[in-house]
């Protein structure tokens, strides 16, 4: 076979997931905190219970004896019978042991590791009518088992393609004598896009979905009537569309790059039915391009009312504040959602900066009414560049309800800044025309570290605002 016409159209590198690299141990540190805490720990249950021989899980009812057996391998279900005359019939009441494994504790997912089997959906899955979806999973160390209203997919054998059985109908759960999860962490996978679909296809109740360091581009169509919060982070993004998500209310990006493959550089969000979508960031101009309904939000377009987003209160930016033509996408994003009432912006690190961004053009850019309802104005890793300066400017004079602002220093720019320096540095604040007449002082920070995220707050519904520093810090 002649293979000299032949030319590489793509190369894509997958790392094993062993832990070793430090994208991988980031990524696993980012989902251990992520995992909610365990309703007891091993040491309160040794303390709570007697150690006087009484049978005390005999005396269990039935239906969470059968649910115990259930977990087991077929043999071992059918040894319990030898434990007492209270358990001899159980394991054949209840449901099938083979779809539960030992490992298997309050999962949804099922793993059935099958020698030689290729990815993809097998034939047989195929003609018994059953859907299945494949996972590329790492090992991870043991952790306490998540509450039940949380989903924890464990696999304990070597990384391989293993088969994962989802049931297909709300009842489909009740008969394994479990329920659908409300909350669902994804962390170092490698997913097709049709098996995440199906996936979410089959969790009627899901109310959360998080997906940390996927290992391909998170491609995803959402239509839920029960997703609150949809959270990507350390991955690169593809295509997402939140077509349908009536309660949806918070969509949160960190640390998330462009697709890595595509004739697009960027990656398109498109937001069309998602009337209670009231948190976003953090986006990134340079990285993610924003569609609503039919219109791509770019420079100079013009707002409609088909162009925004009313709902949104809480508004998360990352930006160059050094290259000028991102820089300039800004404003007409901000005119995008008009109600917002907190504003962040992290500045971010540029190699070559491309040009600089006066106040006038911010005054011409940007209409008052992008800015009419702020009322927080919180600045993370501020390097205290004049384009910076120029913005903070716009805003503190376009704002007539701002009522507190907060400065995060980034350490590496204000590293052994004595009190003198940063009051130098920061006097130009104090010529500022203030819009507002409510806002008394501004706070100036100067962390140790970076401003952290945390996975596990960014889904908390109950806090108000995750991006904020006195919650995080």
């Amino acid at each position: 076979m002649d293979l000299s016409g032949l030319r590489i159209a793509s190369v894509q590198t997958i790392h094993a997931f062993n832990g070793q690299d430090q994208g991988t141990a980031t990524a696993l540190k980012a989902a251990y905190e992520s995992l909610p805490t365990p309703p007891a720990t091993a040491a309160a249950w040794s303390t709570a219970v007697p150690n006087d021989g009484v049978d005390r899980i005999s005396r269990l009812p039935d239906q969470i004896l059968q649910n115990i057996v259930s977990r087991l391998p077929a043999q071992d279900a059918v040894r319990t019978g030898a434990l007492a005359s209270r358990w001899r019939s159980l394991w054949r009441s209840g449901p099938s042991s083979s779809s539960m494994p030992a490992s298997s504790r309050d999962h949804l997912l099922l793993p059935r590791h099958e020698q030689g089997e290729d990815q993809g959906v097998d034939a047989a899955g195929r003609r018994q009518g059953r859907p299945r979806a494949f996972l590329h999973q790492s090992p991870v160390a043991a952790q306490p088992p998540p509450p039940r209203h949380a989903l924890q997919l464990h696999i304990p054998h070597p990384p391989a393609h293993r088969r994962l059985e989802v049931p297909q109908h709300r009842r489909s759960f009740r008969k394994r004598g479990i329920s659908p999860p409300k909350e669902l962490f994804l962390t170092l996978i490698t997913m097709k896009d049709r098996d995440l679909a199906f996936l979410l296809d089959r969790s009627p109740v899901l109310e959360v979905l998080t997906i940390i360091a996927s290992q391909t581009d998170v491609r995803l169509c959402l239509i839920s009537n029960s997703l609150r919060c949809l959270q990507l982070g350390m991955s690169t993004v593809g295509d997402i569309v939140v077509a349908y998500a009536p309660r949806l209310e918070r969509l949160l990006l960190w640390k998330t790059q462009r697709r890595r493959t595509g004739d697009n550089k960027f990656s398109r969000i498109k937001i069309g039915k998602a009337p209670n979508l009231n948190m976003l960031g953090y986006w990134h101009p340079g990285q993610h391009q924003l569609q609503i309904g039919d219109t791509i939000i770019e420079s100079g377009t013009e707002v409609s009312p088909c162009t925004i987003i009313p709902s949104v209160k809480t508004l998360a930016l990352e930006v160059h504040f050094e290259v000028r033509k991102e820089l300039m996408t800004v404003p007409s994003f901000l005119q995008c959602f008009p109600n917002v009432e907190t504003l962040h912006i992290k500045p971010m690190k540029v190699n070559k900066p491309t040009g600089k961004v006066k106040l006038n053009c911010w005054l011409e850019a940007c209409p008052v009414q992008c800015v009419l309802h702020v009322k927080t104005l919180v600045i993370h890793e501020f390097k205290g560049s004049k384009n910076e300066h120029a913005f903070i400017k716009f805003i503190v004079e376009r704002a007539p309800l701002l009522e507190k602002m907060v400065i995060m220093l980034c350490p590496e720019s204000f590293y052994n800044c004595s009190r003198t320096t940063l009051h130098t540095r920061m006097k130009s604040f104090l010529t500022v025309k203030w819009a507002g007449k409510l806002i008394k002082k501004i706070h100036i920070k100067v962390p140790s570290t970076p401003t952290p995220w945390s996975f596990r707050i960014g889904v908390d519904l109950s806090r108000k605002d995750p991006f904020d520093i006195d919650s995080v810090i």
